[in-house]
């Protein structure tokens, strides 16, 4: 009997896991499996309830009505509040008839206040479900929306660089949530040469700009690596203007960056400043480059500065989170992070994006900081297109 046991029970576990699984992906299975379970549970709750109603009054079922709200959707759902429903009314019914026999009141004035609640109870569960846009249970749609998140914070995930690069980026959302408007998408070509990041920050905050951001993050990330910079930012500009967002606005800054020899080359639109970390100097240098935020006008003034990483700089790009607080204004702020960063990276770049946010007050707005360095032997020269050819010219509907 033991071996036979053994036996039985991985199986009776994969069956189980693989329910989970379905219930999880939302199919009408997986529905179907966790509506019986409560069904059965309802069903054992009534039983209960027979046997000794002061041990099992009416208001528990009120458990497999709120399991059956988080696990299931409006049919299903409206199935097992049915069912439910028949189960207190039997229930009561007996309790009814027990108190008749015995010479009491049946409906006291307690009996029929738990029956208004369980009532309310199931109507506002149902409501709830009913007003779902998504058709899935909060935990599901919670589990989906993560999921999608997660794919596209994937693209921001810098490669592995070759020896003598280094890249680092942190994130804080507006109030800890965690979706925020700012994002990264990263592309390193195949053979590892050339390296091309984007950060963007879509106007709003927190959640509200969240589900912004996923939706651009996935056009970029799906054009970053086919299209030259400002193609990119073209097609960018295109997509929010086609989504007539309310404040469907974003500012992102663009760096392509050839590996072996270090020339690079900056778009900015309507981003803060990059700023140039020169070691020569031991100081942070404003870069140039300037535009037109993407998704206001049709054509976009953007415009590009190129220069070439020694080895001992760097570049740094940030969100407007980090240096506009209400306590002061953009250009001040800058000026402090010149300053800040200039204090952290004299210790070397290690973890100095975190640092440099552990230093930024808490406001209402996202905060994101990306450091690209190259701080180890320079990689070995190998043949590669002049600078010009990295720096493309801007599609025909660009130009003014």
């Amino acid at each position: 009997m033991t071996t036979g046991l053994r036996r039985a029970l991985p199986r009776v576990s994969g069956y189980v896991d693989d329910r989970i699984v379905r219930w999880r992906t939302g199919t009408a299975e997986g529905q179907a499996a966790v509506l019986s379970v409560l069904v059965v549970m309802a069903v054992a709750l009534l039983a209960g309830s027979l046997a000794s109603y002061d041990t099992v009054p009416a208001p528990a079922f009120v458990i497999p009505l709120l399991l059956g709200g988080l696990a299931l959707r409006y049919r299903p759902l409206l199935t097992l509040v049915l069912v439910i429903i028949g189960c207190v009314a039997i229930a009561v019914t007996r309790q009814y008839v027990v108190a008749v026999g015995d010479g009491e009141d049946g409906f006291t004035p307690s009996r029929i206040s738990t029956l208004v609640v369980m009532g309310l109870a199931a109507l506002i569960v149902l409501y709830e479900s009913s007003r779902r846009r998504s058709g899935l249970p909060g935990p599901l749609g919670e589990v989906m929306l993560l999921d999608l998140r997660d794919k596209l914070q994937a693209q921001g995930v810098v490669p592995p660089l070759p020896e003598g690069w280094d890249s680092q980026s942190a994130m804080v959302s507006a109030g800890g949530a965690n979706f925020a408007g700012d994002f990264l998408v990263a592309n390193l070509t195949e053979d590892g040469t050339r390296l091309e990041m984007i950060l963007v920050d879509v106007c709003g905050k927190g959640v509200g700009a969240g589900t912004r951001s996923l939706q651009f993050a996935g056009a970029l990330g799906g054009l970053i690596g086919a299209l030259p910079p400002l193609g990119l930012f073209a097609a960018g500009n295109d997509f929010l203007l086609r989504q007539r967002w309310d404040d469907g606005f974003a500012t992102a800054v663009h760096v392509l960056i050839d590996l072996p020899t270090g020339e690079y080359s900056i778009t900015n639109a309507g981003h803060p400043p990059a700023l140039r970390w020169n070691a020569a100097t031991d100081e942070w240098e404003i870069d140039g480059a300037r535009g037109t935020a993407l998704g206001i006008v049709q054509r976009p003034d953007l415009h590009q500065t190129t220069g070439r990483l020694d080895v001992g700089d760097a570049l740094m790009f940030y969100t407007d989170g980090v240096v506009e607080t209400r306590a002061q204004d953009f250009t001040s702020g800058v000026e402090w992070l010149r300053g800040a960063a200039r204090t952290i990276v004299s210790t070397g770049f290690d973890q100095a994006p975190r640092r440099i946010l552990k230093l930024v007050t808490s406001g209402d707005d996202d905060r994101a900081v990306l450091i690209l360095s190259r701080p180890g032997a320079p990689a070995p020269l190998t043949e590669a297109p002049p600078l010009e050819t990295i720096v493309d010219e801007p599609p025909k509907h660009l130009l003014s």
